[in-house]
């Protein structure tokens, strides 16, 4: 019996359709994984299913019964819940508090904790859950807190859960341990829905996935008849092969940070090399100082000792101005928010660097207005951002094709030294392909590139060396043939890595 059915759901925002008459099927007891492109309405899909969203067409069954559309409370009363890409929690509660707030009535005296720890407790044991109901919040590991959002949605007794992205901070341990939990929920019976861009990661832990492409169904199959590149092709309509860097001489120095510290402990005494025609790979969670190092690099934070050495000249006194001067391409972590601004249009937005050098200014002073349109033209069409032209709202542009914006305007400078902080964070696989070529098209032409990323394939797939970031402090780094995956992901967790500690072919080295 199908535990949940969504039948001819058809979802439009003005002119753009974003789900297109989707029907599909949840069996109890079943993982279902959901692919597709940025854009292609997966998230919407997921909205409306738990009521954030209503259907211009269509309805949803839940054991046969008509869910109530656009009622959140309704989906939870059915039994759905979800947990959100990014964490919902509130830093200052415990465990306890965040799972049992809003789940009382209002007209109670008193919150009946006694029960809700003894409930947690007993979910967490049931279903490998553990954490502390009274530790508070701001005092766990993000793997922790990925627990704690669960146990949040099963509290109400959800049947179905639906994760969005939710590996997307994980270390590979805590993405298989949260695996281990998604089995033993289905096994009692209940239903998962997970949306991911982690291909490998869905061969691994579903049952079934349907692929969406631009807001309707193009394939469903079952995980056992799947690999990973039939998926990607079913994602983005062609073949996907993801490029590999080839080996490569370093080539002098581009960059070098000396003990650099930033004050509270946010980088504790890093040291750091980048040559030209090398990639070095940062590898961490989320929180643990990759965002002060971006920071420090690009000139938004002044470190509190030791010193910054740019191209050979320094120590520099590094501001974001100096830094796009000497010929730094930046990739920010989070595009929407520092990356562009979305009420801009793309022209404004990819000058927006150049605003005092040819082609967008005259003498330093003016603006050059066509030229500058006539230069953003052009680089739409190179670097294939799909949009209606340079006077496009940048705000409406998928990510992915703001992605393309963003590597457009740093990397047509040709940079000498490029940061790529998370370049392709919740991206799919064929703007995941277009990144990685194009940063490894600028290291083959004489860039030193510093990669900051959470995804541990990418390291690998592009890295000629990586290090760990931990509370601060950076690692030894490592030659990518000389470590494992497994190894990065107990670094990254705080454990000490053991082989190659002694290693006498110098795989081992300052960063």
């Amino acid at each position: 019996m199908a535990v949940l059915e969504i039948v001819g759901v058809t979802k439009r925002f003005g002119s753009l359709l974003a789900n297109d008459g989707i029907t599909l099927s949840l069996a109890e007891g079943e993982i279902l994984a959901l692919l597709g492109e940025n854009g292609a309405g997966k998230t919407t899909l997921m909205n409306i299913l738990f009521g954030h969203y209503t259907a211009d067409e269509g309805h949803i069954k839940v054991r046969g019964e008509i869910l109530p559309p656009g009622s959140p409370d309704a989906a939870i009363a059915a039994g759905i819940g979800m947990v959100h890409q990014h964490f919902t929690l509130a830093d200052n509660l415990s465990v306890l508090e965040n799972v049992i707030l809003g789940r009382e009535s209002l007209w109670s005296w008193r919150q009946d904790k006694a029960r809700g720890r003894d409930h947690i407790l007993s979910m967490a044991r049931d279903f490998g859950l553990e954490v502390n109901p009274d530790a508070l919040i701001s005092d766990l590991s993000i793997g922790e807190r990925q627990r704690v959002e669960i146990l949040k949605a099963l509290y109400g007794d959800a049947q179905v859960l639906i994760l969005d992205e939710p590996t997307a901070v994980l270390t590979p341990q805590e993405t298989e341990s949260l695996f281990e939990t998604l089995r033993r929920l289905v096994d009692q019976g209940r239903s998962v829905v997970i949306i991911s861009h982690k291909l490998h990661e869905i061969l691994s832990v579903s049952d079934r996935v349907v692929v969406l492409r631009r807001g309707a169904i193009v394939g469903t199959v079952k995980t056992a008849d799947a690999d990973r590149d039939s998926l990607a092709e079913l994602m983005v309509g062609r073949a996907v092969v993801r490029p590999k860097a080839e080996p490569m001489a370093p080539g002098e120095e581009v960059l070098r940070l000396h003990k650099v510290s930033l004050g509270g402990a946010k980088l504790d005494a890093v040291e750091l090399t980048v040559r030209a025609h090398e990639i070095i790979g940062i590898a961490g969670v989320a929180g643990n100082g990759q965002a002060d190092l971006a920071n420090v690099i690009s000139g938004l934070a002044r470190p509190t000792s030791g010193h910054i050495t740019l191209f050979g000249e320094g120590p520099a006194q590094l501001t974001p101005e100096s830094v796009v001067a000497a010929g730094v391409g930046r990739i920010p972590e989070d595009r929407n928010a520092v990356g562009v601004i979305g009420a801009m249009t793309v022209w404004e937005n990819l000058s927006s660097e150049d605003i005092r050098r040819p082609p967008a200014s005259r003498g330093g002073i003016f603006l050059d207005k066509p030229a500058a349109r006539a230069r953003a033209a052009e680089l739409i069409e190179a670097y294939d951002v799909r949009c209606k032209g340079p006077d496009a709202e940048t705000g409406l542009l998928s990510g992915g094709n703001i992605q393309k914006l963003i590597l457009a305007r740093a990397l047509s400078r040709e940079p000498k030294l490029i940061l790529a902080n998370q370049p392709v964070r919740g991206l799919d696989e064929g703007a995941i392909a277009y990144v990685h070529e194009r940063l490894l098209a600028a290291r083959r032409r004489g860039a030193g590139i510093l990669l900051i990323t959470e995804d541990l394939d990418e390291l690998m797939a592009l890295a000629d060396r990586v290090a760990v970031m931990y509370r601060g402090r950076l690692s030894a780094s490592y030659a990518v043939s000389e470590v494992t995956v497994p190894e990065l992901g107990l670094m990254m967790a705080g454990q000490n890595r053991e082989a190659g500690e002694n290693s006498k072919d110098g795989a081992r080295h300052a960063v």
